[in-house]
């Protein structure tokens, strides 16, 4: 037979273990974490195709080029990168884009006509 001061001892550590394992549930279940995503995936790259190109001489000094614009074969989409350059080895000129329509001003440095050889367009969404 269980004496009542084994009694007490038992409930007072089932008692004390009870507390504990209240005071651990609390806080874990107190913990929020966000919803995220991870993944992975592929898809092809391709490119555009590049036509209507038109240079855009300077008024003053027709050996210069000042602009360059060209039409893609898809609308870039927003925020898209898009560099034209004139030459193989070349300074990249900034191009803007409205839909399908590029246009690259090529005044600085300026662009001349006797090394202008090769138009090369590097575009990426």
């Amino acid at each position: 037979m269980f004496s009542s001061r084994r009694t007490i001892a038992f409930f007072a550590v089932f008692g004390v273990g009870a507390i504990v394992a209240a005071a651990v549930f609390a806080f874990t279940a107190s913990n929020t974490v966000p919803e995220t995503k991870a993944g992975e995936g592929s898809e092809q790259i391709t490119g555009y195709v590049v036509s209507s190109v038109h240079y855009t001489l300077n008024a003053t000094d027709p050996s210069k080029i000042d602009a360059v614009a060209f039409q893609l074969d898809t609308a870039a989409p927003s925020g898209s990168t898009i560099r034209a350059r004139l030459e193989p080895a070349g300074t990249w000129y900034v191009c803007t884009n409205t839909g399908a329509a590029v246009s690259c001003t090529t005044t600085s440095p300026q662009a001349v006509l006797s090394s202008s050889t090769q138009l090369t367009v590097a575009a990426a969404q």
